[in-house]
């Protein structure tokens, strides 16, 4: 083994950084730069940068007596990979002899961080310029939309090639300019592939199909073989597909002779019938298949997942040759998705390398099927195995423990989104959600103002219907109208909140104007929740008649909801008769349930009727109804 190699090894196997520090120093600096050669230190300095340990990689860098070219650019170039341009700018001003690769890195790195007013000055101060130097120039201006700069240097470049066609063409394409893109790959005296490629890609993020599709049969010989023609075809056939257009897809497909095809060809069309709903198709094209990928596996998979076909799906799992996590999960997320949770989680556990989206999937499905301690405990051994969690895997928490009502809990998962995360906006719903049904409305008020991130239609949800929760009917209404004035077209779930938050307040006038509004204006279809709210407000201000004429308007049978909210406002104005039929009804819905037997018995009771409560306590012990828990004889 080599002197460098041995060193190396050395170095993967540090894990605390005072030790790795004192390996990479002291191994490496004990051996001078003629011992080694050139050559062998910059390859040494370059597994090292690699590898991540580009601080020792400067020390050492520093205390070598002599240094080439290439050591100072392999220095550099780590830092430009690293995006730290700060670092790499004072080794380009110290460097004291700079050939085109030096200039090349600095610039390049300068065009990808989007500093491309650095990167111009270095370009205007370069003597002599190669073809790549032009390129990374033109790209970085044609990709930030500065077309004008990046065409007067196109126009300028002394040796154009493919790279500066390409970059022009998808430069136009990028800026909208369609049409001279078009003109730009006309101009070009040999129409490259690659070209021909960047231009079919532009018009298709263009939404010009039909063009990209005349300009591929006219240019594109695709039996010439050529890889990069054969990503142009597969482009749109991806570019049909995600439209939804499958029959145009497959006649791009069908003109790729068979000998030409590649994963992605095949893979693309499958994808194309299964967005499209028609998994018959996908599957008949994957049994084509002379030879399949993991992907082309894992899309059929995903296919009959998706249309919870899990016998399907096991039966290609079954078959498959070599599974990666990914199919693993798909089984996971599938079984979950059709119910099965404890199926779920037997695939989980036989996951050979769980990662994230592992751990994720079986936490969600036990938040999804209110089974909220038992994701706890997931989430608890996931971060003893040393999975860090993503915001996905704290939505699902925080969303378990609204389901526990459980603030503590809430307050630890609070905690953690801190240190560990970035918050996006379903973690910041998550977070208003939960401390409002947790009994905090302040933080989640606080949570909901201080947001750095847009709100969505959801995240004003959580916060009107927070209020609401609460009963602070004012200013549940008050940001309903911000909301509006924000330019937030309300969902038929904001209205829900709405109307329950009129509701606790007894705002009829107000629930009916909303209501109406939802109809009229947004052309929201009420739901039965809607009219439960309305039916609800109504029946607490007496107004029996009214509530009844809005049952009977329904275009569906009322539900438990709704005549519950009519039992318990006929409670409050002592309506026998009407308290009579909703108990019934209530009772024909769920025949198991006491609820409506021990609504009204209460009624009579309240009223002095107690032959009447008696005999619906004899109803209910003659069909062997038990009282539930929250049930009450009061």
């Amino acid at each position: 083994m080599s002197r460098s190699r041995g060193i190396f090894s050395i170095l993967r196997k540090v894990h605390q950084p005072s030790s790795r520090k004192c390996l990479c120093t002291n191994s490496i600096s004990s051996s001078s730069s003629s011992s080694l050669g050139f050559r062998a230190t910059n390859k040494e300095l370059n597994q090292m940068i690699r590898s991540g340990y580009i601080a020792e990689a400067r020390k050492i860098f520093e205390k070598l007596e002599a240094r080439n070219t290439v050591t100072w650019n392999t220095m550099i170039s780590g830092y430009v990979k690293r995006r730290e341009m700060t670092n790499a700018r004072k080794l380009f001003d110290e460097m004291p002899q700079r050939d085109v690769v030096t200039w090349n890195a600095m610039i390049s790195g300068y065009v990808s961080c989007g500093f491309l007013e650095e990167a111009r000055k270095l370009f205007d101060e370069m003597l002599k310029r190669d073809s790549f130097t032009w390129n990374t120039m033109i790209s970085g201006y044609a990709k930030n939309r500065r077309i004008g700069e990046a065409l007067l240097l196109f126009e300028r470049m002394p040796m154009r090639n493919a790279v500066s066609w390409s970059a022009m063409i998808s430069g136009f394409c990028h800026n909208g300019e369609v049409s001279r893109g078009v003109e730009l790959f006309m101009r070009m005296p040999e129409k490259d592939s690659a070209c021909l490629c960047a231009l079919v890609s532009g018009l298709i993020k263009n939404e010009k199909l039909e063009e990209a599709a005349n300009v591929l049969t006219q240019y594109g010989c695709v039996d010439s073989g050529k890889e990069d023609l054969v990503f142009a075809y597969n482009t749109l056939v991806v570019g049909y597909g995600q439209r939804g257009q499958v029959e145009a897809a497959r006649r791009v497909f069908d003109q790729i002779p068979d000998i030409c095809r590649n994963y992605v060809s095949w893979n693309s069309m499958i994808k194309a019938y299964l967005k499209a709903g028609d998994v018959v198709s996908a599957r008949l094209l994957f049994d084509q298949m002379r030879d399949r990928d993991t992907i082309s596996w894992n899309t059929m998979i995903d296919g009959y997942v998706h249309v919870s076909k899990m016998d399907e799906a096991l039966c290609l799992f079954s078959e498959m040759p070599n599974r990666d996590t990914h199919s693993w999960n798909m089984m996971v997320s599938g079984y979950a998705s059709v119910g099965d949770v404890e199926l779920a989680r037997d695939y989980f556990e036989r996951t050979p390398e769980k990662n994230i989206v592992s751990w994720n999937s079986i936490i969600a499905a036990y938040e999804k099927y209110k089974d909220y301690k038992e994701a706890v405990e997931v989430f608890i051994r996931m971060n003893t195995e040393g999975e860090k969690p993503d915001p996905h895997t704290l939505t699902s928490l925080l969303s378990a423990s609204t389901g526990l009502v459980n603030l503590r809990l809430g307050m630890q998962m609070h905690q953690i989104v801190i240190k560990s995360v970035i918050p996006d906006v379903p973690v910041h719903n998550a977070l208003i959600t939960m401390y409002s049904r947790c009994g905090d409305i302040t933080d989640s008020r606080r949570i909901f103002y201080d947001m750095r991130v847009k709100k969505e239609v959801i995240t004003w949800n959580a916060m009107i219907g927070g209020y609401a929760f609460h009963g602070n009917a004012s200013e549940a209404l008050n940001l309903f109208w911000s909301m509006k004035s924000n330019g937030i077209h309300p969902s038929h779930i904001t209205f829900v909140s709405v109307l329950n938050a009129c509701a606790h307040a007894g705002l009829v006038d107000e629930a009916r104007a909303q209501f109406m509004s939802m109809v009229n204006e947004y052309k929201i279809q009420p739901q039965m929740e809607h009219y439960s709210s309305l039916v609800d407000v109504i029946s607490r201000q007496g107004q029996f008649e009214e509530a009844m004429g809005v049952i009977k308007s329904m275009p569906f049978e009322p539900d438990k909801t709704v005549w519950g909210a009519v039992l318990d406002a006929c409670r409050i104005y002592n309506n026998v008769g009407l308290a009579h039929a909703a108990a019934e009804a209530m009772s024909r819905l769920e025949p198991e349930s006491s609820t409506p037997y021990v609504l009204l018995y209460n009624m009579y009771a309240d009223m002095g009727l107690w032959d009447e409560a008696s005999q619906v306590r004899m109803r209910m012990e003659n069909k062997r109804i038990k009282k539930e828990r929250a049930s009450s004889w009061v």
